[in-house]
């Protein structure tokens, strides 16, 4: 189901790194996201609600735009 916040998530495995990229136009790289955290990201039907619960709080991160 797609998300009224987040337009697409992506993984950089070998850095750990779960990029995060909004509707609106903002990109968050959250850090030391394990692999398979991202891979449950990606089953959930609310992104929304799995990064509020799971992401946010829990990562260090960087706003990249």
């Amino acid at each position: 189901m797609p998300s009224s916040v987040i337009a697409k998530i992506t993984y950089n495995e070998a850095e750990r790194l779960l990029y995060v990229f909004y509707h609106s136009g903002s990109l968050y790289a959250y850090k030391e996201v394990p692999s398979a955290t991202y891979q449950a990201m990606k089953k959930v039907r609310s992104k929304g609600a799995f990064l509020n619960q799971h992401i946010k709080g829990h990562f260090a991160y960087t706003r990249i735009k």
